[in-house]
């Protein structure tokens, strides 16, 4: 998986427990103290959020920061069948 293939990885992963939790994305924005812009670059996967942002996104989420990487699994179980 390369940089890109990870960020894209990510944003659907933030979508999907965004969409679960029926936040939208302006409110999710506001919750981490960023503007939607911000949060549409993320979840366009048009930039690379650091650590800390994505721990804010898990947070205001309310799930284990390891969930936003829980694609991983599935692509590494893919790998090994």
């Amino acid at each position: 998986m390369d940089k890109k293939e990870l960020q894209i990885a990510i944003s659907k992963r933030i979508i999907q427990l965004r969409e679960e939790k029926n936040i939208s994305q302006s409110e999710l924005g506001a919750l981490c103290n960023m503007d939607k812009s911000n949060m549409s670059r993320i979840e366009s996967g048009k930039t690379s959020p650091s650590i800390f942002t994505l721990y804010t996104i898990a947070t205001k989420l309310e799930v284990d920061f390891s969930e936003l990487f829980r694609f991983l699994e599935k692509s590494s179980e893919n790998s090994t069948q």
